[in-house]
């Protein structure tokens, strides 16, 4: 019964999801184009808000846990692990005052009302995955934008999205890469559940009813961390011990 009802819910929400793509492209290229950057920056916050409203349409519920207080005049490493796209509206919204950048494949630069403007023009990296000779300088590149910035790099260690919420290994490269060209930056672990939940079904119907929910953990200063080489193997640990499939 619960697929049933999906899929006239999933058809209301991809209309919204396609408008406000659409609406906030014209907005964002205005903001940027006449005012800068700030403005730009508050139009994409406020764009993950309604991408989060259209969500709501099926019963999805976001719930984003952060007890720290953590300052804006420090560079951050936002690690977690990946179960869907609707893993990046949330964090882009609920850290908005970190100014949060992506690290995202090329192919997503190109093509998608708003996503990609955002990708191109907002301070994230585009990679090729499949060549190192762009994407490590790329990365590079990304990371002393972080540290001069004073921005925030999110990064999915885990490389792709757990279909089951099951939290894969971590790569450890891109984000060895990003602790050592941020070297004063602070690492914020966050445990995401139930995204994954969301293409139960696959991309049609979309799962309703789902609760996701957004953990972060105890924020960690690199340069407090005198062992570098245990960094990552806790900050996987912290992440997924709190990971329920």
């Amino acid at each position: 019964m619960q697929k049933v009802l999906a899929y006239p819910l999933t058809v209301l929400y991809f209309i919204f999801f396609g408008l406000t793509l659409v609406i906030f492209h014209p907005i964002q290229w205005f903001s940027l184009n006449v005012f800068g950057y700030q403005a730009h920056k508050i139009t994409v916050d406020w764009l993950q808000f309604w991408l989060m409203r259209c969500l709501n349409v099926l019963g999805t519920r976001f719930t984003f846990t952060n007890p720290y207080k953590i300052d804006t005049d420090q560079p951050l490493i936002i690690v977690a692990n990946h179960q869907s796209m609707y893993d990046i509206s949330p964090i882009m919204w609920y850290m908005r005052k970190h100014h949060p950048k992506f690290i995202a494949k090329k192919e997503l630069g190109k093509g998608i009302p708003s996503v990609s403007y955002n990708l191109r023009h907002g301070g994230s990296a585009l990679i090729d995955r499949k060549n190192p000779r762009q994407s490590l300088p790329a990365i590079i590149k990304f990371a002393e934008y972080i540290e001069e910035n004073k921005r925030a790099a999110v990064i999915f260690p885990e490389g792709t999205r757990s279909k089951t919420g099951i939290p894969k290994p971590f790569q450890t490269k891109g984000l060895e890469l990003l602790i050592k060209k941020i070297p004063s930056a602070t690492i914020v672990p966050i445990s995401i559940n139930n995204s994954w939940k969301m293409l139960r079904y696959g991309k049609f119907p979309m799962g309703i009813g789902n609760h996701l929910t957004f953990t972060v953990h105890q924020p960690i200063k690199i340069a407090t961390f005198a062992n570098k080489e245990d960094l990552i193997p806790l900050v996987e640990k912290v992440i997924s011990s709190n990971i329920h499939p």
